[in-house]
């Protein structure tokens, strides 16, 4: 288990083959630990770590703490709610004195594109990114990798269909650079008002037709709609979305393939995906939530030996 080439975290852009190769074999040793009756190793006891979430997160944050817990390292949870951002300080004051307390990691979420790198560069602390606003999420693209992984053996020459709000999605990006880098083919599927410009010269393809993009997919990873970062509508309707591109059973049934189904929630059942698709025995979306764990035990382990 060697160390990882970077001191952090930001992006998988920043990340090397031998990296995401050593992310998931590490991976792999800390899901048989979480099999056992006893969940716990004490690889970052003594280590203390902050986790710093200026947008709301479940998920995310839940599995970063649980694996910091399975890892026993100390744990400071910063909410800006009730934190003194609200008097004025400037966010790197806050981050300062943060670690002003002897943390040696942080775990990073803001909602303003390269505020993970911001802070890396005005820092000596290791920082995780853990989402800055539409730029990049590499964990969640990490233990999406990690489910494919696990299911398919390999990705090179998977076909990966990337379906639903691509435009307002950091998961999209992470997920491109990730499944480029082990060789899957990526196409990407939603309203044209929902495609980023020029996102096509990351060597992806497009396909307005779902219907039409079932019949290539292997794998479809869907993303949720994200109204709260849409200031304006980029579809006419929810039933028209509903219609053209939310996952059905009729469309799955249409293709007359047994792809594998992700998410990398929270789920807006109804809208980019049905119920049952969701809850189907092809689904992945459970197999995330537990890989997320075990994946993020893998990188802050292995970021902790560059100390």
């Amino acid at each position: 288990m060697s160390a990882l080439s970077q001191k952090h975290l930001l992006g998988i852009k920043y990340l090397k083959n031998a990296d995401v190769e050593s992310i998931f074999n590490t991976t792999t040793e800390f899901k048989k630990v979480l099999q056992r009756k006893i969940k716990k190793v004490p690889s970052l006891r003594g280590e203390t770590i902050s986790n710093i979430f200026f947008e709301n997160s479940t998920r995310t944050k839940l599995s970063f703490e649980l694996a910091q817990k399975r890892l026993s390292a100390d744990i400071i949870n910063f909410s800006h709610t009730n934190s003194s951002v609200k008097k004025g300080e400037s966010l790197l004051d806050t981050v300062t004195n943060i670690l002003a307390m002897k943390v040696e990691m942080i775990v990073w979420r803001h909602w303003q594109v390269g505020s993970a790198n911001f802070i890396a560069q005005h820092t000596k602390t290791t920082v995780i990114n853990a989402g800055d606003g539409t730029n990049e999420h590499p964990t969640q693209a990490l233990l999406d990798a990690y489910s494919l992984h696990e299911k398919f053996g390999s990705l090179k020459g998977l076909n990966v269909l990337i379906l639903g709000d691509i435009l307002h999605s950091r998961v999209a990006m992470s997920n491109i650079y990730c499944l480029k880098m082990l060789g899957a083919n990526i196409k990407l599927c939603c309203p044209k008002t929902l495609l980023p410009k020029h996102i096509t010269e990351l060597g992806v393809s497009y396909e307005e037709d779902l219907n039409k993009a079932l019949l290539w997919a292997d794998a479809v990873n869907v993303l949720r709609i994200q109204l709260e970062r849409q200031n304006q509508a980029y579809f006419p309707s929810r039933e028209e979305y509903i219609q053209h591109w939310s996952l059905t059973n009729q469309k799955l049934n249409r293709s007359k393939k047994n792809m594998v189904i992700l998410h990398p929630g929270p789920i807006n059942r109804g809208l980019e995906i049905q119920s049952t698709v969701a809850d189907a025995e092809n689904s992945l979306i459970l197999n995330q939530v537990e890989n997320g764990v075990a994946v993020r035990m893998a990188i802050m382990y292995l970021l902790s030996k560059q100390a």
